[in-house]
């Protein structure tokens, strides 16, 4: 813990080494400012600048619906999130990987 005081007024005791110090004294906890730091060095980067639009022949094949039966919805919205693609393509890796979502997202970004 620091004690910060901003624009103090300080004055020295001239019969001895002792100091008095006036202001505005805020205490500052440099074990949670460190937690804060450590905790935004590992949030999620942003991606969406390594994310490639679809190209205009995969967008037409991506319209097709597929059968999502077998599949949890969350499970779909995670891989579309992280792998960065379309809902079809989600689903059709998601089958292929037997439910697996990280094998799923693997295959969609190797």
């Amino acid at each position: 813990i620091l004690f910060v005081i901003s624009k103090p007024d300080v004055f020295k005791s001239p019969a001895s080494d002792t100091y008095v110090i006036f202001g505005e004294a805020k205490i500052e906890d440099l074990s949670s400012q460190l937690q804060t730091q450590a905790a935004e060095q590992f949030k999620a980067p942003d991606l969406s600048h390594v994310i490639s639009k679809p190209e205009t022949s995969s967008a037409a094949q991506d319209d097709e619906d597929v059968d999502e039966t077998g599949v949890e919805p969350k499970d779909i919205e995670l891989v579309m999130t992280q792998a960065g693609v379309s809902r079809a393509k989600a689903v059709k890796a998601l089958k292929a990987a037997d439910g697996d979502i990280v094998t799923a997202i693997m295959e969609l970004t190797n």
